[in-house]
């Protein structure tokens, strides 16, 4: 009988939080109310603690899990992408009885179709999806489901130099005051732009579970102005003025959807986990730029009102 190498106790008697596989890609099906199931291509990384005691986890468990599950699961397609993380966890945890927690992190890219904004030609667009499940020996859970979008900031700071320029020059040019607060009104002024990534993850709890389609939302509301694979010159004129009308800094971005948030999930519990994520590829620079905000909803909560208090 060939040795379990990994039952022997470890050289070093110290325990590990996590241990298990990544990148392990899967075909998964989500169901829609009326309308054929969404296909998804998911990449899981699957893990459990490991006891000081022991030299190793058994790896083959964590992809026999992962199939059986998955393999089980899609025979049709499954509810949501919660239930399908939750239960891998659970899955792993059984068949680890070593273990005192599994953690199973699911990250996915969905097609969705629009139309443009000027000539709505159809065009498609990809959406990143998370979800991550944590489940304890103990029953307890924690489970996050996010979004990542793409779209397009306007730089403020730029916009403002240009402007105070161009109030310069026109001014020398013989422009009144009143004229030139006009031309800016109706003439948007340019600047740099970025192609921005905005993020949300929100925990989820039996009695509170927002949909992807509003963390979408909200996503898309962080920036400037949306992006579209195709574009006419109508809608890239749109895109383009409609952008330099909404300038938005990184930080700006974070905050508008963490406002967002708690205005739209007003019946959400306080001690809901939050985090927002916004990442804005610069044109001008050679560096990116990031900004984050890791929260309870709670404690936005009490921010916002303190400061409409103050103002």
């Amino acid at each position: 009988m060939l040795p379990d190498v990994q039952l022997l106790q470890p050289e070093v008697p110290i325990g590990l939080s996590r241990v298990g596989a990544t990148g392990v890609k899967k075909l998964v099906q989500v169901e829609r109310k009326g309308k054929r199931p969404i296909i998804l291509i998911s990449s899981f990384d699957v893990f459990v603690d490991l006891p000081s005691t022991r030299k190793g986890v058994n790896l083959s468990r964590n992809f026999e899990a992962v199939d059986e599950v998955i393999e089980s699961l899609t025979a049709k397609p499954v509810k949501t992408v919660e239930e399908l993380t939750v239960k891998m966890a659970e899955t792993v945890l059984e068949r680890h009885e070593y273990a005192t927690k599994a953690e199973v992190k699911m990250v996915s890219e969905l097609i969705m179709r629009k139309r443009t904004p000027a000539t709505s030609q159809k065009t498609q667009e990809v959406v990143k999806i998370f979800c991550d499940a944590l489940r304890w020996k103990d029953g307890r859970k924690r489970v996050m489901i996010g979004v990542e979008v793409t779209g397009i900031t306007a730089c403020p700071c730029a916009q403002e130099l240009v402007k105070s320029k161009a109030a310069t020059e026109l001014e020398k040019a013989g422009f009144s005051g009143e004229a030139i607060s006009k031309v800016f009104d109706i003439v948007p002024v340019s600047t740099h732009n970025q192609r921005g990534k905005a993020r949300v993850k929100i925990e989820i709890r039996d009695e509170f579970a927002p949909s992807l389609d509003e963390l979408i939302e909200i996503a898309k509301s962080a920036m400037s102005y949306d992006v579209y694979e195709i574009l006419k010159r109508g809608d890239e004129l749109l895109v383009v003025e409609m952008a330099h009308r909404n300038p938005r800094f990184v930080e700006d971005s974070v905050r508008i959807m963490a406002k967002n948030v708690v205005e739209r999930f007003k019946d959400a519990p306080d001690d809901v986990l939050v985090t927002f994520r916004q990442e804005n590829e610069e044109s001008i620079h050679q560096h990116n730029v990031v900004a984050e905000r890791v929260s309870t909803i709670g404690e936005l909560r009490k921010e916002l009102e303190s400061n409409e208090r103050i103002e």
